[in-house]
């Protein structure tokens, strides 16, 4: 079983961020250590920006771009039965088993180098719930942003995603658990709830990572099928979305995407759910 869940993360790191990515914020590098945007700039190639406050809720599809109201799916009356875990370690997901017929996909948010307050009116506008896995390093200047996202209505949950973003297979387990340990401890105190989903960074793990986020109360370890990029998605299978796939993207800024803001990705992202047929769900009511 751990030589299959270390392929699943082999193949999740091809979805890193990669493609029509420039300086991915899933690489950091220079950008962990206090570059990160308050708020980009508005310009962008495609998606049209929003001037103006939308006149009712129901417009507000249009208002950011997309040609109909978004779908989302109803909290399931119990949660999916996943893969049974090692003694002493954290199951890993990237995919979450749906009845059959049941076409929903799961938004994730990685790192937090970028805070911009279109967004949060955005995702207020259109009530679409989103897993924000933070990096301490990165996101807290901004915690308060993130808290306003989480506070918003729409089901959105802040969890862990390491103090500093190493690549935690060149890591021994000791030092892993500090990374794991020590983000649950500081999310915890800032937001009130200690996170249960932990994800690796470039979802990079080995069994000791299973270990470790085990000993640090994490109940599973979240990969994904999916990375949306600039304009497009990438797909780890075929060149579709699956019922379940879990979905990455970035809090990004112009400057990693070629000028595009984070907003406009997010609805190219939102048009391609659309496009294929899927309903979205929030993840936390799924694992």
């Amino acid at each position: 079983m751990t030589a299959g869940l270390l392929a699943v993360g082999a193949l999740a790191l091809t979805l890193s961020g990669c493609g029509e990515s420039v300086d991915p914020i899933e690489r950091l590098g220079r950008k962990a250590t206090g570059e990160a945007h308050s708020g980009g700039p508005s310009g962008g190639p495609t998606s049209p920006a929003p001037s103006a406050k939308p006149s009712a809720s129901s417009d507000a599809y249009r208002h950011w771009g997309l040609s109909r109201p978004l779908e989302f799916a109803p909290k399931p009356e119990r949660k999916p039965v996943l893969p049974k875990a090692a003694p002493g370690r954290v199951p890993v997901v990237d995919r979450i088993p749906l009845p059959a017929g049941q076409k929903t996909v799961f938004l994730t948010f990685d790192d937090g180098a970028e805070r911009d307050p279109r967004f949060l009116r955005m995702a207020a506008d259109l009530k679409f719930p989103i897993t924000m896995f933070l990096t301490d390093s990165v996101a807290s200047p901004g915690y308060d942003h993130f808290a306003q996202l989480r506070d918003q209505g729409n089901g959105s949950g802040i969890q862990n995603h390491t103090l500093g973003h190493p690549n935690m297979r060149t890591l021994s387990y000791e030092a892993q658990k500090a990374q794991i340990c020590g983000q649950q401890d500081r999310l915890a105190a800032r937001f009130g709830t200690r996170p249960r989903l932990f994800r690796p960074p470039y979802g990079n793990y080995n069994d000791n990572t299973l270990r470790a986020a085990k000993d640090c109360g994490a109940e599973a370890v979240v990969l994904w099928r999916a990375s949306m990029q600039i304009r497009n998605l990438q797909y780890a299978e075929g060149s579709a979305l699956k019922p379940g796939d879990i979905i990455l993207a970035h809090f990004r800024g112009p400057a990693e995407l070629k000028g595009t803001t984070e907003t406009e990705m997010t609805t190219r992202m939102l048009r391609k759910i659309q496009e294929q047929g899927f309903t979205i769900g929030r993840l936390e009511d799924y694992l």
